[in-house]
């Protein structure tokens, strides 16, 4: 009767949305701290004199520390969690913004850079294990309000670019540091929670390891495997096209188009606000029509509209973009909930991977494409992207969620 007791308590079904909206926050302002980076672009390509390739260094160094970091943090957070990583990556991302506002060369500028991806790559495994754990049995809906923070967070680049850095300059970054300090205080809190579910887990643990049969090895199956490797490409190629998009896009339009810095933004911004409405409904889509169905509809659904884009007139750019970044991003949230169910005992590892390798490989693809476009042009790196959601079609490959739920029983 008393273990029966333990497991109604430390096993709720009901989602705490009080803490998924808290984390939600928390990555909301993470992630608003990296977009200050790409938001920068513009003006430091003219004041600094950057190529297209040092942009791209920018954004590899950046990405490639959170995505090469985050999986080894998610692996030692499944080992043995730290609640209290999560403010301490708020505060390294805070020095790093400060450095990034008061540097003058490119060097510096990288050197601080890599602080704000340390900072992002102790957050997100443990951000997204959170949202995991206060998700009840609501797993679609709770991943799209966690993820929907950091990607209303990204969207703001192109406003920040507008309204800040173009009349305050590289030094205006600095006024989000007063933003982090509020996002370390909110991660605080959320880190008290979280150490006391550990600690109701570990009393669990401790009640099934009296049981005979709860000792066995646990032997991934093959398929389990295949899937995971195939889910990592999928998300490769999304974070590729999302990458020349949000880092050359805006360039592509001023030097094509003819805008301004500034009048070029708004056409960034719709993307990436049409993304964050796709993350969030595409959770609960999921929920109810299956995890592999949204995946292959986010991807291949997008494809004819990414091939028509390079060849628009302006007028037809901005709704497009949005019918674009609203499809292709329903499944940002859905594939992270996908992974999570092909390894269930890996939560923070297989959040690594998913988030953090998206991360580092739109880093890959931002150098690739910086060096193609000093090379070739923007338009051509425009139309090499366009294709790169044709890749979805490799979800058919995928295993059916039901499918899954079957080799874990």
């Amino acid at each position: 009767m008393a273990q029966a007791q333990v497991k109604q308590k430390i096993t709720p079904t009901v989602t705490v949305y009080g803490v998924l909206f808290a984390i939600s926050s928390g990555h909301f302002i993470n992630d608003t701290m990296q977009a200050v980076v790409p938001a920068m672009f513009p003006i430091i390509e003219r004041s600094l004199q950057l190529t297209y390739t040092q942009i791209g260094w920018i954004a590899f160094v950046l990405n490639m520390t959170s995505s090469l970091l985050q999986p080894v943090f998610g692996y030692y957070a499944d080992v043995r969690s730290k609640p209290f990583l999560l403010p301490l990556g708020m505060l390294s991302s805070l020095i790093g913004l400060i450095g990034f506002a008061l540097s003058n060369h490119i060097a510096w500028i990288l050197f601080s850079v890599l602080f704000i991806g340390f900072g992002s790559a102790i957050f997100h495994p443990e951000g997204s294990r959170v949202a995991y754990m206060a998700a009840g049995s609501k797993r679609g809906l709770a991943q799209s309000i966690y993820q929907v923070g950091g990607n209303t967070g990204q969207s703001l680049a192109p406003l920040i670019t507008a309204f800040i850095f173009v009349p305050f300059g590289q030094k205006g970054a600095l006024w989000f540091s007063i933003v982090a300090i509020i996002g370390f205080f909110i991660l605080l809190k959320v880190s008290y929670w979280y150490k006391e579910r550990i600690s109701e887990q570990r009393i669990q643990e401790s009640v099934k390891s009296m049981k005979k049969n709860s000792i066995k090895t646990t032997v991934i199956h093959s398929k389990i495997k295949w899937a995971m490797l195939l889910v990592v490409f999928l998300v490769f190629a999304r974070s590729w096209y999302g990458s020349g998009i949000s880092n050359y896009y805006q360039f592509y339009l001023i030097e094509d188009y003819g805008l301004s810095i500034k009048q070029a933004q708004p056409y960034i911004f719709v993307f990436m606000l049409a993304g964050v409405l796709g993350t969030f409904f595409g959770g609960p889509l999921a929920d109810r029509f299956g995890k592999r169905n949204i995946i292959f509809l986010s991807m291949v659904g997008s494809a004819p509209l990414t091939i028509l884009l390079p060849y628009l007139p302006l007028p037809y750019i901005m709704p497009l973009f949005f019918l674009i970044g609203f499809i292709i991003s329903s499944s940002f949230s859905v594939i992270v909930v996908y992974a999570q169910e092909l390894l269930p005992n890996k939560i923070g590892m297989v959040s690594g991977l998913t988030v953090g390798l998206a991360f580092g490989m739109g880093a890959v693809g931002a150098v690739l494409f910086g060096s193609l476009a000093d090379i070739y042009s923007i338009g051509f790196v425009m139309i090499l992207c366009s294709f790169l959601p044709l890749l979805g079609l490799l979800t058919f490959l995928l295993p059916k969620d039901e499918e899954v739920r079957k080799l874990h029983a």
